[in-house]
C-alpha cells in the first residue's frame, strides 16, 4: 500500500515537476510516508472488522437485556 502510494506520489510530482525526482527520490518518498502514517491513529481492515462484529455480539446481547428487562418489569 505504502509502496503504491509512493509510487503515485512520485508520479504525479513527475508530472507537476519533471526534476523534482532528482530532489526526493522513491525510497526517500517511501521512508517518509512510513513516518506520516506510523504517527496516525490507524487501524488495519481486519481490526476494524473484528471490532465491527463485536460491537454488534454487544449490541445484541444489549437488546436482549433490555427486553429481558421491561418483560420482567411488567
Amino acid at each position: 500500500m505504502i509502496k503504491d502510494l509512493a509510487q503515485r506520489l512520485l508520479d504525479e510530482l513527475h508530472t507537476q515537476a519533471p526534476h523534482a525526482e532528482q530532489f526526493l527520490p522513491k525510497r526517500e518518498l517511501h521512508i517518509a510516508l512510513q513516518a506520516a502514517l506510523a504517527r496516525l491513529d490507524l487501524v488495519t481492515r481486519e481490526e476494524f472488522d473484528a471490532q465491527t462484529a463485536v460491537l454488534q455480539r454487544t449490541r445484541q446481547k444489549l437488546e436482549a437485556l433490555e427486553q429481558e428487562l421491561a418483560r420482567l418489569e411488567q
